[in-house]
């Protein structure tokens, strides 16, 4: 399983009435920082590609999983 660098925002706990609740982890830190690297990324004219969805999509996770392993060395220096 894929280091997800645990949840991206403080964990929510949803009450309901009668005392039951549950915890909402919300997005992990990995789905954020794909998210981020796929709002920077230049979208081209080829979008309609049916294999061009996909190849963004896994830059974005692998820029993701860069910053989570440079997260977990101390950050860059």
């Amino acid at each position: 399983m894929k280091n997800d660098g645990g949840p991206a925002f403080p964990a929510q706990t949803v009450s309901y009435p009668g005392g039951a609740g549950r915890v909402d982890p919300g997005m992990s830190l990995r789905d954020y920082f794909a998210a981020q690297a796929l709002a920077n990324m230049r979208i081209h004219e080829n979008s309609d590609n049916p294999h061009y969805w996909e190849r963004v999509a896994k830059s974005a996770y692998a820029a993701a999983d860069a910053m989570l392993s440079e997260r977990a060395k101390g950050g860059a220096q």
